[in-house]
């Protein structure tokens, strides 16, 4: 009778390993959505360059007093364009929205804001995309909901329209906004 190696028993153990982690990532709920290791913990900092001509974010800015936006946009990104008109809606409501714009050039992102209409009280440059990294950003457009402490209460990756800022986005931010 042959002797069977066990490292000849290892790639189908890695295999059948690999299989169960397929699976279970396939049968967990919400596995679209993007968690964010934030939710509970108060505000990374954001940069304090500006984009200039524009406010500057101040360490103040996160902790208002009042539920705030905090919007990850870039000039080059056609979904920051799709949303952009319900941005400046939110903003014209009264909801403060600060505004990080990454991985862009400076007068692209000015031009833009001052063509299309600027929904932030504050912008932040951020052309080497750092404090987008500390958030957690993957890809423009992503935006959080921060409490009036600035405690990280949601992040929403993806264009602020249809169903699924619907279904997502908005319950979040009435659920913040009523103080739940």
């Amino acid at each position: 009778m042959a002797k069977v190696s066990p490292l000849m028993l290892a790639p189908p153990i890695i295999f059948a390993g690999f299989v169960i982690m397929a699976a279970v990532g396939m049968f967990t709920t919400n596995s679209t959505e993007l968690r964010s290791t934030l939710i509970g913990k108060p505000a990374p900092a954001i940069t304090e360059a500006n984009l200039p001509g524009f406010e500057p974010v101040t360490a103040e800015a996160l902790a208002t007093g009042q539920v705030t936006l905090v919007n990850f946009w870039a000039s080059w990104c056609p979904p920051c364009h799709a949303e952009h008109p319900k941005l400046l809606e939110m903003a014209a409501d009264g909801m403060p929205i600060i505004g990080v714009n990454f991985k862009d050039r400076d007068t692209a992102a000015a031009s833009y804001l001052n063509e299309d209409g600027n929904p932030f009280v504050a912008v932040a440059f951020d052309p080497q995309g750092r404090t987008a990294i500390d958030w957690g950003v993957t890809a423009p457009p992503e935006t959080f909901i921060l409490d009036s402490e600035g405690t990280v209460l949601f992040r929403f990756a993806g264009p602020l329209v249809g169903s699924d800022y619907e279904n997502r986005f908005v319950p979040e931010l009435e659920k913040a906004l009523s103080g739940q």
